[in-house]
């Protein structure tokens, strides 16, 4: 497995003052130099804590990846045409949430997400659903041209130490297996931290797992070069 960096709450910090610290450039950069395979963020449409601005600058100045996490709405598809990240991955989005709550519906809509998907992948960038460990939405993902899935772990990080983490892990496991017979890539990602990240290695194929706000956490502790290096080696 590799480590793909969120490092969203870098800004969330600098838009609570304003200005220009900390520098989410400067953050994007050390993730790299620690070994982190790809840089994410998610430039949500009220621009909470990513700016555009932020997405160009890392686009245009690290060496890795840059995976865009987005909205399906038009917006963000004339952007990513635009930028040409690495890869973007495809989130749901309700401006009233804290953070991304569950996966996303692609088979509930799955014209809009053929069509969606398609222009995206034609244009040379790696799509990624970020979804539910459900057989269902997996299907719904390959039909629509995805390369990627994103498992979203968040269920079984709230279940973690509790009797209901077996069941949760075993979705897990099971959507991963189902996801690579149809020939999907598959990520993981949400709520992992330095304690439950470790059952990941049970998993067989995962390729990336995109983590943030446990890494910006323990950062305040140790600073973000060894918060990024001992993620980066749990998960090795």
């Amino acid at each position: 497995m590799i480590l793909g960096v969120n490092i969203d709450h870098v800004a969330t910090l600098r838009n609570a003052r304003g200005g220009v610290e900390p520098s989410v450039l400067d953050a994007a950069r050390i993730c790299e130099k620690c070994g982190a395979s790809s840089i994410t963020t998610h430039l949500r449409e009220d621009r909470r804590h990513i700016k555009d601005e932020d997405v160009d600058a890392i686009s245009k100045f690290i060496k890795t990846d840059l995976n865009l996490e987005m909205a399906v709405t038009d917006e963000m598809l004339d952007i990513a045409l635009k930028l040409k990240p690495h890869s973007v991955c495809l989130v749901p989005e309700k401006r009233q949430e804290v953070t991304t709550e569950g996966g996303l519906d692609v088979a509930g809509q799955q014209d809009k997400m053929n069509e969606f998907v398609g222009k995206l992948v034609n244009a040379g960038i790696i799509v990624s659903m970020f979804i539910d460990p459900d057989k269902k939405q997996v299907e719904a993902s390959k039909k629509c041209g995805a390369q990627f899935i994103e498992m979203h772990t968040g269920s079984y990080a709230n279940a973690f130490g509790t009797d209901k983490e077996e069941e949760e892990f075993l979705k897990l496991k099971t959507a991963a297996k189902y996801a690579q017979e149809l020939g999907l890539k598959v990520n993981a990602g949400h709520g992992l931290n330095y304690t439950n990240v470790k059952r990941m290695h049970e998993i067989e194929g995962l390729y990336e797992l995109n983590i943030g706000h446990s890494i910006i956490s323990r950062a305040i502790f140790v600073g973000l070069e060894q918060a990024v290096i001992e993620m980066r080696d749990l998960i090795k």
